[in-house]
């Protein structure tokens, strides 16, 4: 048997899809019926539902094959991540910000009517600032490119990377470095509850005269969100810092001595 020749007589179309897209099937699998499919089990999905949004398909009854389950679960993880993206729940971006205190309440601001995901940042430069920033989207395509044109329209310099491999693969793990000189910053773990707009009430409620050196946020789906913030701020005025965290009632804990972020994160001497 010849499966390339019954291919070519029998298949009509061969659709072909993306990871992220792959991923997403997997989780409408899941939603619908409480089970998981291995990637390759839940392609005709993804095929399917690339082909009904193609079509504008309506009204019509659709079967697809799902099948195999040999899944490991430590990629679930990779699965969830990635799934935001194939349904159009995600968008990510590389955006260039002024390099001076306020910035980033700013941009969260013009964002207010949606959720940043993620937030990678780390200080370089004494005037721009280059952040990998994850923004909600409403499910459709072409979202992606009215939250762009809004970005762009008020001044900000972007680039889409929603569909870069690289970066969703590795470069999102590996904003920051080392900043090129002593930034004489105090870093904090913060932790907030999970809801709209907890992110923007943490920035509205610090001061905008402290800078921000570092920031790094991702959201995972719990009840709880955390966030590591290195702040420039005179000894003067680090009891003030705190009495802001006091207010909003966040559980923080300094980490300006924790040796991860000495090693890998701390200014170069």
């Amino acid at each position: 048997m010849n499966p390339f020749r019954l291919a070519k007589r029998y298949v009509d179309e061969v659709i072909t899809v993306s990871t992220d897209e792959i991923c997403a099937a997997i989780k409408d699998i899941f939603d619908d019926t409480r089970s998981i499919a291995e990637p390759a089990g839940a392609l005709a999905i993804a095929g399917l539902k690339k082909y009904v949004q193609r079509e504008q398909v309506t009204g019509q009854t659709f079967v697809a094959i799902d099948s195999g389950a040999n899944i490991n679960f430590d990629r679930l993880r990779y699965v969830a991540e990635r799934a935001q993206v194939g349904e159009h729940r995600e968008i990510l971006l590389a955006v260039t910000i002024p390099e001076v205190a306020g910035s980033f309440l700013n941009f969260c601001q013009l964002l207010s009517e949606r959720n940043i995901t993620e937030f990678n940042y780390r200080y370089f430069d004494a005037t721009q600032a280059q952040v990998f920033v994850g923004i909600s989207s409403s499910g459709l395509e072409k979202d992606r490119a009215t939250v762009i044109n809004q970005l762009q329209q008020q001044g900000f310099s972007v680039i889409d990377i929603t569909t870069n491999e690289l970066a969703k693969e590795h470069i999102r793990y590996m904003v920051g470095g080392h900043a090129p000189y002593k930034l004489n910053e105090v870093v904090y773990s913060v932790e907030f509850p999970e809801r709209p707009a907890a992110l923007l009430k943490f920035l509205t409620a610090l001061d905008s005269r402290w800078n921000i050196s570092l920031f790094h946020y991702r959201n995972h789906g719990a009840a709880f969100g955390k966030v590591l913030i290195g702040i420039q701020i005179p000894a003067n005025e680090l009891s003030a810092f705190q009495y802001c965290l006091n207010e909003l009632g966040f559980t923080y804990e300094e980490t300006t001595h924790n040796v991860a972020y000495r090693l890998f994160l701390g200014g170069i001497k």
